[in-house]
C-alpha cells in the first residue's frame, strides 16, 4: 500500500502557461521524489504597462510517499 501526498506550488514565465507549468514542474522534481502527477489548478496573469509581464500557474503536485 503506498501513500501520496499533494502540495500546491506557483510558478511564472514572461513566455506562456505551458513554460510556467514546465518550471514549475522542474522545481518540483528538483525537490520532491516520486512525482506522479500535476493538475493545474489555476492560470492568470501579471498585466504591467498594459501588456502580459507573466503567466502565472498554481499546480497541484501529487507524490509518493516512503
Amino acid at each position: 500500500m503506498s501513500v501520496a501526498r499533494v502540495t500546491e506550488i506557483i510558478a511564472s514565465s514572461p513566455k506562456s502557461f505551458d513554460d510556467a507549468i514546465e518550471e514549475g514542474v522542474k522545481r518540483a522534481t528538483k525537490t520532491l521524489e516520486n512525482v506522479t502527477s500535476v493538475w493545474v489548478k489555476d492560470q492568470s496573469l501579471d498585466i504591467k504597462k498594459n501588456k502580459i509581464a507573466a503567466y502565472k500557474v498554481a499546480l497541484k503536485v501529487t507524490f509518493i510517499l516512503k
